[in-house]
Formats: structure tokens, sequence, C-alpha cells
């Protein structure tokens, strides 16, 4: 009979036919069975019971199961920490004394892996010492066997309902963090909401914008920002890369021309000034604008005149100019690069975008934010981030500042498997080479450089194996799937001695 209503431990084992407790022989462990199921959400959390002793496993794995874990069992240390990665448990119940590898490095192991993994050690031969180490390594508890189910139940609730509120916190901070989405961008940070404040005041009356900023902070979403709050709202918003377009063509996509200008111009073509006449002209990379053309498009903003290329006559175009920049074009006019002339027009109203790790406040929302869009995306349960993950977002120094951490979100969406991402896929998606071009502007004093080295080339070792799996060995695929070119991933596979 079961004695679960008394809370009477008895020595049992169990049969494999039923649910019933026997009595067994030997060294014994108590068990409380609870009668009731407890109450559980639709994803279990997961909790990995590690023990040489077959009997501890199936009694364990059925007292857990009732209190709403999915448990996974493994007989030894090797075989659980082989399996860790694929496994990726919330919690850990490691027996301490077992053949080969004990349970004080399976769960160092397991807290270098995950630190957001609660780990709770047994044994049957309980010292104050080793009592002592456990908890130094970062054990949430220590038991002894025979166990005090009582004790146990009450450990694994904490845990279970630890893990219940965090996801229910990072559910709450999605949606705050809708609160504070302005146009598309995110922050309750004092500098972004003075940005805010700026843009919505300027936004009915500026008829130039410079808006500067470092790659990656947002630029684009403050011109459609400024667009959308002022009265051209309904006319059009076209955007030129002026970093991306021919030189020797600029002026023709700028400006149009007329039919027989130059050789290929076969019908006169209308520009994308005219073409924005009454809306707004976004120039990106104003920077990169070649100096031959500056004077004209000088006079285009400060007169509202276009002359295509090939005609005598000048045409008018109502425009309110947005540009944008990460180059100090002070200084750059200050050096003759840029004309100062054209720098002073464009800059009336001057809009600064603060780099991302001078707001290390806003990470948490918009990490909420992307996790929940690549979530809905790719079709996933992910949820949010575990503490730790957290902290290394925050802590990191973010060169490519907000689209360099959607990046980072979205590789390891891809490469996480559960509800809530762990710090063990963002180094791993963290990892990941950036491009010469891109690391080749970063100051040195902006990387962040890694803690731990092995580490990092462990990680990168197994996102690279993962992805491959998944694309069933095309390095094409790969490739694309990792943010790389095909002979970065060949350098990459050479570099950590990987099969072609």
């Amino acid at each position: 009979m079961c004695q679960a209503r008394t809370g009477r431990a008895i020595d049992c084992a169990t049969t494999g036919s039923g649910d019933t407790p026997v009595a067994r022989q030997g060294p014994g462990f108590a068990l409380f069975w609870p009668c009731v199921r407890d109450s559980m959400n639709d994803q279990l959390s997961r909790l990995l019971v590690v023990d040489d002793d077959p009997s501890v496993l199936v009694v364990v794995e059925r007292f857990a199961s009732q209190l709403g874990f999915e448990v996974i069992v493994r007989n030894g240390g090797r075989e659980a920490l082989a399996s860790l990665a694929e496994v990726k448990p919330d919690a850990a119940l490691v027996d301490l004394q077992m053949p080969e590898l004990g349970g004080i490095d399976v769960l160092r192991a397991i807290r270098t892996a995950d630190p957001d993994c609660q780990v709770i050690l047994m044994t049957g031969n309980a010292t104050i010492d080793t009592a002592i180490e456990a908890v130094k390594a970062g054990a949430l508890d220590y038991l002894s066997k025979p166990f005090d189910f009582e004790r146990l139940r009450d450990l694994l609730v904490t845990v279970r309902e630890g893990i219940r509120r965090r996801e229910r916190l990072l559910e709450v901070e999605a949606d705050l963090a809708k609160q504070f989405e302005f146009h598309g961008m995110i922050g309750r940070s004092p500098a972004m909401q003075e940005l805010f404040d700026s843009i919505r005041r300027f936004a009915p009356h500026a008829r130039t914008v410079l808006v500067t900023g470092e790659t990656g902070t947002g630029k684009e979403l403050v011109a459609k920002a400024i667009h959308a709050l002022g009265p051209r709202h309904a006319r059009r918003f076209i955007t030129v890369n002026c970093s991306a377009v021919v030189e020797n063509l600029f002026e023709s996509e700028l400006f149009g021309h007329v039919r027989g200008a130059f050789t290929g111009a076969s019908q006169t073509k209308v520009g994308l000034f005219e073409h924005a006449d009454g809306g707004t002209l976004f120039l990106d990379e104003a920077g990169e604008l070649p100096l031959s053309l500056q004077p004209k498009l000088l006079r285009a903003v400060e007169y509202g005149e276009v002359q295509r290329v090939g005609s005598l006559e000048s045409r008018k175009a109502d425009v309110r100019v947005i540009a944008a920049t990460n180059r100090d074009l002070r200084a750059e006019a200050g050096d003759g690069r840029f004309r100062a002339d054209l720098f002073y027009r464009l800059s009336i109203i001057e809009i600064h975008l603060p780099p991302l790790r001078e707001r290390p406040e806003d990470v948490s929302y918009l990490t909420a934010t992307f996790v929940r869009e690549f979530a809905e995306r790719l079709k996933r349960p992910i949820t949010g981030v575990t503490p730790a993950a957290e902290r290394l977002l925050q802590h990191a120094s973010w060169p490519g500042n907000v689209r360099e951490l959607r990046n980072v979100i979205e590789r390891a969406c891809i490469l996480g498997d559960g509800k809530i991402l762990s710090e063990r896929e963002f180094v791993s998606a963290m990892s990941a080479p950036r491009p010469i071009a891109e690391t080749a502007e970063v100051p040195a004093e902006h990387n962040a450089a890694p803690a731990d080295q092995h580490l990092l080339s462990t990680a990168q070792r197994q996102q690279i194996e993962r992805v491959l799996q998944q694309v069933g060995g095309n390095k094409v695929k790969a490739a694309k799937l990792l943010g790389m070119s095909r002979r970065s991933l060949y350098r990459w596979l050479d570099r950590l001695d990987l099969d072609h």
C-alpha cells in the first residue's frame, strides 16, 4: 500500500510490472511516493538523473515524473556528459560516487555547459567535507541515501517553480518591450527616450535632417519615423544606398537623364529626386557621395531644383532629404573629403543614435523582442533566454550594435531546440567569424576578449557540425546559415580539424 498520505518513508524498490513499491534486501533508499500528480505545464521541465544503480534510476524517474518533469536517465558520468549537449537539462540529480567519473566532475561539467542548470548531488556515504566541496562546486543541495523524499520533493518543486517563474517573467518582458517600441525602435534608456522625443519635435517641421551613428544602430528606422510623423507621411519614402551605386551612374540615378544623353540612354528616365516629389528621400551612407555630384545635390536640397543629365531645363522637386552616415562628416569636410556647404545644409537638424554598448539596459528588451520574432518565424517554442545568457548579452561590446545583436539571436534560435536559450547557444552564435570588412572597422578596444578560448573553439565546432548535419552536409547551405562565405567555412573546417 502506498504510504504517501501519511508521509512515512519506507525502504523499497519497484517491480517492472506496476507502480506498487515492494520491499528489497540490502542497502535501500527511502521513497515518499506522491499519490496525486501535481499540475504540469504543456512542456515539462527536463531533469537529468545520473546514477550507476539502475533501481535508483527507476524510482527517481517515476517520482520526478509525478512532479511534472521530463526525466532523462543515464547510468554513469561519462554517458551523461556525452549526451549533455543533446539533453540540455533544466536540472540534474547526480550520484556522487560512480566508477570512471565522479559526481563532482559531472557537476562541474554541467555548470560549465549551463550555469543556470540546478544540480543536486546524492550519495550513500555523506561527509561534511564532500558536502562543502559540492556546494563550492555549485550544487544546489546535497542529499544522503536513503533519501528523505519529502525533502527531495521540496527541492524539485522549488526548481520546477523557479523555471516556470522565469518563463512567466520572460513573457512579461516580451510584452513590456512592446510598450517601449517607437516606430520599430526599442529603448527604455534615457538616451533612447530623449531620441524619441527629438524625433517627435522635429518630424513636423524639419526639411533636412542628418542622422549619425555607428553601423547597425538603426539610422534608417529613425528616417522612417521622421517621415511617418511628418506632414509627408502619405507620400513616398525612397531610399538611396549611396555606397551601392556606381559613381558614373550616380547622377543619372539621382536626377534622371534625357534620351540620347549618353551611350545606352535609349529613353528618358526620371531620377529618384523627382520620383520622391512631395515625399522623403533617404540618403543612406551619405558620406560615400562622390565629390563631383555634391554641388548638384546641394542645389537640389537648397532650392528644390533638379536638372536631368543631358537637359538644359531645371525641374522643381519638393523633397524632404534625410541623410545618414556612420562617418564624422564635420571632420571630413574640414579635410576636404566632403563639401562643407553641403554638410551644413544637411545638418540643420542632427540626430545622433547612441551605440548599444552605451545603453545596456535596452539589451533585455531587444532580446525579448527578437526571440519572440524568430520563434514565430522558425515555428519554435522558444520563450526567452536564461539569466546567464542575458548577462552574457548585456556585457558584450556589440561593435555591430542592434544589427549584430539581432543576427546573434537569430543564429541562437536556429541552434536552440528547447524553450529557453542558454549561454552555450549564444557563445556558439557569437563565436561565428565576422566578415573581414566588418572586423577591420571595429576598434580593438571594442572587441570583447573571450574568457575561455577552448570553450569558444568547442562551441564553434559544435555549431558548424550541427548546422552541417541540419543541411545534410551541403556546404553552400551551411555557409549561408552560418552567415559566412563558403571559402570562410572551409577555412574554419581546416582550423577546427573537421573532415571536409
